[in-house]
This record gives structure tokens, sequence and C-alpha cells, in this order.
């Protein structure tokens, strides 16, 4: 009883005051307002997705006598060129010891290592990656100080 009471008392007061007032909000309570709203739509057009390079990131190696001595020319597949990052070092290292063994040797794969960390970058089209296992073997410092080729300049292969 209390709470009809309440509000017959806002209404009341609700209601003093000009009548243009009380007017308008009548009519505003008794107004309906109709809104349509239409749909657009347009068509979904994918952002084309990065190349995903996977292996076999090497092509081939083979071994190259020059005036320095023998050298282990590594010839990378696109994907051994593109690929990002660096999880990739190991099993495309893991190809180049499973197509010539005699690659684990001392120094070669720091060198594999430098040339897929560092040279593929600078020199993404060079056309094969070449290891020397007559190159001593230096700290990373000095591997990349080297362009990695510690020891002596980049060979020359005839």
């Amino acid at each position: 009883m209390f709470a009809v009471g309440l509000v017959l008392a806002v209404l009341t007061i609700g209601g003093c005051g000009d009548e243009t007032a009380s007017a308008d909000r009548s009519t505003m309570n008794t107004t309906t307002t109709s809104t349509t709203t239409t749909a657009t739509t347009t068509a979904f057009t994918p952002t084309p997705a990065e190349p995903v390079y996977v292996a076999p990131f090497i092509d081939r190696v083979e071994w190259a006598a020059t005036e320095q001595g023998p050298s282990l020319q590594v010839f990378p597949t696109d994907a051994g060129r593109y690929v990002l990052g660096e999880t990739e070092l190991d099993p495309a290292w893991a190809e180049v010891v499973a197509l010539e063994p005699t690659a684990d040797s001392p120094g070669m794969r720091e060198q594999f290592a430098c040339h897929w960390r560092f040279a593929r970058i600078v020199a993404p089209d060079k056309t094969s990656w070449n290891l020397e296992p007559w190159r001593p073997v230096v700290t990373d410092q000095e591997m990349i100080a080297s362009r990695c080729n510690p020891g002596g300049a980049e060979e020359q292969i005839p």
C-alpha cells in the first residue's frame, strides 16, 4: 500500500508544472519509435599467409678444391634460404651430415651455423655456403667478425 502511494505521489509531483511539459511527457510516453537496421555484408578476403618452408633444407653438397684446401659446398633449397628463425638449424645440419658424414668435423658445424644465422640474410641468393675443415675453431664473435670464414679470406672456387 505504501508503494502504491509513493508511485502516486511521484506521478502527481511529476505532473506539476506547466501544461505543455505534461502534454509533452504524456506524448513521449505513448509515442513508439521504430528503427530499422539494415545489415551490411562485405566479402571476406583472407590475408595471404606467409609461405611455410619445410625440410628438406639442403639440396646437395659437393667437395671442391681451392687454393687454401678442400671446401664443402652446401647448396640450400629455397626452404633452407628463407625459413625464418633458428629452429631448423639442427635439422638442416643433420641433412648436411647425412649427405656427407665427413662434414661432422671440428669447426664445420659452427661455420654452417654462421651461414644459417647471418649469411643467408646478408646474401640469400649466394649459390652455396662453403665450409672448410682446415679453418680454425673460433668463438662466435670471431666467427661473425670473419664473416663465417675464420683463419683466412673466403675461398675462391674455380
